[in-house]
């Protein structure tokens, strides 16, 4: 569950390292966002050699959550940390590579360019 304020760690190398949730894009009336939803969000760290700038604002989906997810077959997945992969307008991932594992919802979610950069898809 990534809300407002959420700190989150980028998993790509696009230059980013720590990034703070703004907006989680959707419906209104939505105040948390789950795996595959797409966030608004702010640098906060990055890379000295970056072309991100601290301060900047990204585009990012979500890849994963500590927060337990519930599947549709009753299994629960969790992960050790909050993570997003930053995309462009066009929905592609800024980055060339996805650092650890990323769950299967992204399927779904058809982003399956972030699922085959991906080490371990869960």
């Amino acid at each position: 569950m990534i809300q407002m304020q959420t700190m989150l760690k980028v998993a790509d190398n696009s230059g980013a390292k720590l990034v703070r949730c703004i907006n989680v894009l959707g419906p209104s009336n939505r105040a948390e966002g789950v795996i595959g939803d797409i966030v608004v969000a702010s640098v906060r760290k990055r890379l000295p050699t970056s072309d991100i700038e601290k301060g900047e604002i990204v585009r990012g989906v979500i890849v994963r959550t500590r927060r337990p997810y519930r599947r549709k077959d009753g299994t629960f997945v969790r992960f050790d940390d909050n993570a997003i992969v930053l995309i462009n307008p066009a929905g592609e991932p800024i980055g060339t590579r996805v650092f650890g594992p990323v769950a299967r919802e992204l399927r779904d979610k058809k982003m399956m360019r972030i699922i085959s950069l991906a080490p371990e898809v869960l």
